[in-house]
């Protein structure tokens, strides 16, 4: 095995997990570079370089001894690597990252690289009626596998997290020209429901940056922020935040067809995704905001296509 010596990360990843988590992570990640060479030398890596994305891990390119490559993650929270090595286990054969290797004590893993590079393959053409297919056969392992309870659920992360935190920046946040459609949107948000038939293991990120494309170009989701509940909550992020302000209505008709969730139930939690959204960029300066209110007003809008 050839020994590496990683050097610390980069300045850009440091400033992204200390904008994310505080500067608390300091200490993490200096660390880092030894936590990355213990696991290599545990499960016999070479070690390549840090690939520079993210915001809540460390990512360093490594190989196998017969040039398997593979991807080293390193998370700051152990929480959310359990969680996440436990859901894309769940998931294992469908479209994901393979888990190769996981350390518990180390609070790293090594995955498969998509497409043979960091960041996959090419996009294909019918990049979003491929990619629906794909949360569709994820939810279809969710539903057929054995959920374990220590997945966090959605039903928590609502009552604990969103209403409360749009409670508070809606005091907070001056939403200027906006107004008309957070009101029109705040009813959505208080009033969702959960359908229990529906039920299954969330990828709960669904970024464009999260999907990345095989050899074959098919899509594999990554770096889920796993949960259990609704399938409606996927698809209505995905509809919102894939690609922002672009093709919300095609992705919302794809979600539509393929879930055979009907629009009029997707409708009210795209709106209050798109309510949080537009309150946390609105509140931390993100220049994304229009973009957001947009997509906000379009889903505002008394037509026959989108309200409920």
């Amino acid at each position: 095995m050839e020994k590496r010596t990683l050097g610390e990360v980069s300045e850009e990843c440091r400033r992204r997990l200390v904008t994310h988590y505080g500067p608390g992570v300091a200490g993490w990640l200096d660390a880092v570079p030894r936590l990355m060479e213990r696991a290599a030398e545990r499960w016999k890596l070479t070690l390549g370089t840090y690939h520079d994305a993210g915001h809540a891990s460390v990512v360093v390119t490594a190989g196998t001894l017969d040039g398997r490559p593979l991807l080293l993650k390193a998370w700051v929270d152990p929480a959310r690597f359990y969680d996440e090595v436990t859901a894309l286990r769940l998931w294992a054969g469908g479209p994901t990252a393979g888990v190769v290797e996981a350390a518990d004590d180390l609070a790293v893993a090594a995955l498969e690289m998509i497409g043979g590079r960091p960041g996959g393959g090419e996009r294909p053409p019918r990049e979003l009626p491929t990619v629906a297919a794909a949360l569709q056969g994820l939810h279809t392992f969710g539903r057929r596998r054995r959920r374990l309870r220590e997945l966090p659920s959605l039903t928590a992360y609502l009552h604990q997290e969103v209403r409360p935190r749009v409670r508070r920046r809606l005091e907070s946040v001056d939403v200027g020209p906006w107004q008309e459609h957070v009101d029109a949107a705040l009813p959505s948000l208080v009033a969702l429901e959960q359908d229990s038939a529906r039920s299954t293991v969330l990828h709960a990120d669904l970024y464009r940056e999260n999907v990345l494309f095989d050899w074959l170009g098919h899509p594999r989701l990554i770096d889920p922020l796993p949960m259990v509940g609704d399938a409606a909550f996927d698809w209505a992020f995905w509809t919102v935040y894939y690609d922002l302000g672009h093709s919300t209505d095609a992705c919302l008709a794809a979600a539509a067809r393929v879930s055979r969730i009907p629009v009029p139930v997707l409708a009210p939690w795209c709106r209050a995704l798109a309510l949080d959204g537009l309150l946390f960029y609105l509140d931390t300066g993100d220049p994304r905001a229009p973009r957001m209110a947009d997509v906000l007003a379009w889903l505002s809008a008394p037509t026959s296509r989108n309200r409920s």
